[in-house]
């Protein structure tokens, strides 16, 4: 461990901070190393010890309970795992390995959000596949990608994207399982003869490849992320504990399943534990607050989205909850039965966060995570949640925060229960790396790209921006993209972000770094306004003046109808770059 120091934002615990005395957070004080003796506290991880099964492996210690509640009706774990099975057996047969193990053969499938999408991928782990997830809103060319990339060896058609993926099959020669309609998953149709299916040792689901989940892509062509049962269970795990999941738990989910948010955090999560998923299709707001507000069961108590998803719940709330009674009852409701909402994938504007709070009574948990990673860091679900910062790390992960020059020099180290800093590097940014046992093992087919992304030590290396300060991280942004370089200064892209959504006619906004051959970069704001509203750049300057320092606002102002954002609240920035310096 190096010789790491901390500021003394509070007092030490145990003697006044002098200089050269090594200090350390533990669970939110500053408590001095001798406290603890010399040795540091090796961070554990959170799967030691513990042998990996898949999710379905559980399934049948909670057979009746309610697994899914999805546009079709209720289905319990026996059914999922009964349907599984046979799907699984379909595989098997379609591959022709008569032993029943596909021995991690890659098997994509497209579902929509309801109970087939669990089915398809517990069967493709049953019969000791690889699953690869596709999003349904994808172009035909993008899904062609994925599944040439994947090199995928079969397809699994949900029943509504049959004509999507069987004209793919023929084209790329690859067979293709149709599946039935949801409410028919678990009729003969699917539950097969599984007399010859193996039960895969126990001991040899750690290491085998479970999921093959691509990147959005915001940086540059998607990138296929190799996930381990291992890693799958380490997220699982991780997350369980730090949020308090328990089998009473029920869960509404809006949101795609091909990224880890949708996968793993609303989905294999409450799985694991016995929990109810109650699916909608697609986001609508009225379904979603109907959803929160009824008192049918089952009651919705966890609720997790994106901050698009948020912002557009509060414009329905602000159009059609307009009668004070009404705004009480809603207030309510949410303190009283929801237990906990998150809000993750992208940065959560303080406006957003505050008004939030103001209609339900919840200050929104957030967290950091990415496909590589799983989730990393998070606000806590008991005790004080800071607004913009991410928390700490979650059990199992190490993070540190490294100087971005020839030096490589780490400015924090930390884990879940302590954090260090160096003397003299106090709230200091550099790039944000983690290591620990949810960290996936490698890109598809990209040795490369996969060397490149980590250390010689075993740190993956984010590419995001963050900094350690009062006692919590903060993500400044992608360092390619949100860390901008305008006359000496560096500048957070989301920093300006989140003073910007508190003007009064700004909607949505994007900051990007045009080159400029004065300051090096120019600070430029995208920007979507109030319907039939106008904004000049000296006018937003005006009040910027009134609300920012001075080196941060915005030198050039672009006007968008609309801010072109992905299912997951994303934009593309490179994209927004290119269209900028073209137009």
């Amino acid at each position: 461990m190096l010789p790491l120091l901390i500021t003394p934002l509070m007092g030490c615990q145990h003697c006044l901070l002098r200089r050269g005395t090594l200090h350390r957070w533990m669970q939110g004080n500053l408590v001095c190393w001798r406290a603890f003796g010399t040795a540091g506290v090796k961070q554990a991880s959170a799967s030691q010890g513990r042998k990996v099964t898949p999710v379905f492996s559980t399934a049948l210690g909670f057979s009746n309970r309610t697994a899914i509640v999805d546009n079709s009706g209720s289905h319990t774990y026996r059914d999922l795992y009964a349907s599984s099975q046979g799907l699984a057996h379909r595989i098997a047969q379609t591959l022709g390995c008569g032993s029943g193990d596909v021995g991690g053969q890659r098997i994509s499938f497209l579902c929509a959000n309801d109970a087939s999408y669990t089915v398809s991928q517990w069967a493709s782990w049953m019969c000791g596949g690889t699953a690869v997830p596709l999003y349904r809103k994808h172009p035909p060319s993008e899904l062609e990608y994925i599944i040439t990339n994947s090199q995928s060896s079969l397809l699994v058609a949900g029943y509504p994207y049959v004509d999507t993926l069987e004209p793919l099959a023929d084209k790329l020669g690859l067979p293709c399982l149709r599946l039935p309609v949801t409410s028919s998953l678990t009729t003969q149709e699917i539950v097969a003869d599984t007399d010859g299916l193996p039960v895969l040792p126990e001991n040899d689901w750690a290491q085998r490849p479970a999921m093959i989940i691509y990147t959005s892509g915001t940086t540059g062509r998607p990138k296929g992320v190799l996930h381990t049962h291992s890693n799958i269970q380490a997220m699982v795990q991780g997350l369980v504990t730090e949020w308090g999941w328990s089998k009473d738990d029920v869960i509404l989910h809006t949101l795609p399943l091909h990224h880890v948010h949708g996968i793993v955090n609303k989905l294999l999560c409450p799985l694991s534990v016995g929990a109810t998923c109650v699916m909608l299709p697609d986001f609508d707001p009225q379904k979603v607050w109907d959803h929160l507000l009824s008192s049918k069961s089952p009651r919705v108590n966890v609720f997790m989205a994106v901050p698009t998803i948020y912002s557009k719940l509060i414009q329905h709330y602000e159009q059609h909850f307009t009668q004070p009674r009404v705004r009480d009852f809603v207030k309510a409701v949410c303190k009283e039965r929801i237990r906990l909402m998150v809000s993750g994938s992208a940065a959560l504007p303080q406006p957003i966060l505050e008004r939030w709070e103001e209609i339900t009574g919840h200050v929104l948990l957030e967290r950091y995570g990415m496909t590589e990673i799983g989730m990393a860091l998070s606000n806590p679900l008991k005790g004080t949640r800071t607004p913009g910062a991410v928390g700490n790390p979650l059990p199992g992960v190490e993070v540190r925060i490294v100087m971005t020059n020839a030096s490589n020099t780490t400015i924090t180290e930390g884990n879940s229960k302590e954090t260090w800093v160096r003397e003299g590097l106090e709230c200091k940014e550099g790039e944000l790396m983690v290591r620990g046992p949810a960290v996936f093992r490698e890109y598809w087919n990209k040795p490369q790209e996969t060397a490149e992304a980590f250390t010689d030590d075993g740190w993956f290396k984010t590419g995001d921006t963050a900094v350690f300060r009062d006692g919590v991280y903060w993500i400044m942004g992608r360092t390619s993209v949100d860390i901008i370089k305008s006359g000496g200064y560096k500048i957070s892209a989301l920093e300006v972000e989140r003073h910007l959504l508190a003007h009064p006619l700004i909607t949505d906004v994007a900051v990007i770094g045009v080159k400029d051959a004065t300051w090096g970069q120019k600070v430029t704001a995208v920007v979507q306004l109030q319907k039939g509203r106008t904004l000049s750049l000296a006018e937003l300057k005006a009040w910027a003046r009134e609300h920012m320092a001075p080196y941060i606002i915005p030198a050039g102002l672009v006007v968008v109808e609309e801010m072109p954002r992905n299912q997951m609240g994303k934009v593309n920035k490179k994209d927004l770059l290119k269209q900028f310096s073209s137009g």
